[in-house]
């Protein structure tokens, strides 16, 4: 695997990660100890995806457990969160969750968001054994690796639905017409405007066409604000 961050977000847009090496890019690339990738809430349920270690495990374990802890305060927020000093100032925020990792000896502790508009889906946790900070550089690097995950595990669990495979002639001609609209709304590319279609159809529970059709008639748009991709209906 390329260490370089563009060859991960390539292979990463080309889905040609397999999600159990979500976190190796992140010990690769980045100054930690360890990382690990989760899916968190409502959308796709609580699960660890990728850790590098059993350590990582843990903590990603715990945080789901307590529902408390970083990668929930990235989810909550939509940005990135950040303790380098976690092994003395971890109480004060997070109190259970650093009581249960004490035996870990985790001194810097850092997490990413997984999502993808207004679909919140996970986060990535990194882990130091030493005090470390990440630089600015570091964090747009590790976001944009995170965005790109919360894209290819978005399209895989639309994927496994599959309901626009099945769908007739005349409903892919209304998804296609409808992401031409999304694509004009938000200024994306065509990919990433029908990602945001398929994303609000999974997490709605509805069909892809049945959203659509919703665009087409003027019944629901997408904005983007401030980097953030919201719906409006």
């Amino acid at each position: 695997m390329s260490d370089s961050v563009s060859d991960v977000m390539q292979a990463l847009d080309r889905g040609s990660f397999r999600p159990a090496d979500y976190s190796v890019p992140f010990v690769r690339l980045f100054p930690v100890s360890g990382a690990s990738v989760s899916t968190l809430g409502d959308v796709l349920g609580s699960e660890t995806l990728s850790a590098s270690d059993d350590r990582a495990a843990r903590l990603d374990e715990w945080q789901m457990d307590l529902g408390e802890g970083p990668c929930w305060d990235a989810l909550r927020s939509m940005a990135p969160v950040q303790e380098p000093r976690f092994a003395t100032a971890g109480h004060a925020r997070w109190p259970a969750f650093t009581a249960a990792s004490r035996a870990e000896s985790v001194a810097s502790i850092f997490a990413f968001p997984l999502a993808v508009g207004p679909l919140r889906l996970g986060a990535v946790d990194l882990y130091s054994l030493m005090p470390v900070t990440l630089t600015k550089r570091h964090t747009g690097e590790a976001s944009a690796i995170a965005d790109a995950i919360g894209r290819d595990i978005l399209t895989r669990a639309i994927g496994e639905r599959g309901d626009l495979a099945s769908a007739s002639p005349s409903s892919r001609r209304v998804v296609h017409q409808a992401t031409g609209m999304v694509l004009a709304q938000l200024q994306v590319g065509p990919d990433a405007a029908l990602l945001a279609i398929q994303g609000h159809a999974f997490a709605s529970g509805r069909a892809v066409a049945d959203v659509a059709e919703d665009i087409v008639q003027r019944r629901l748009r997408f904005v983007n604000r401030d980097g953030r991709i919201e719906v409006e209906q």
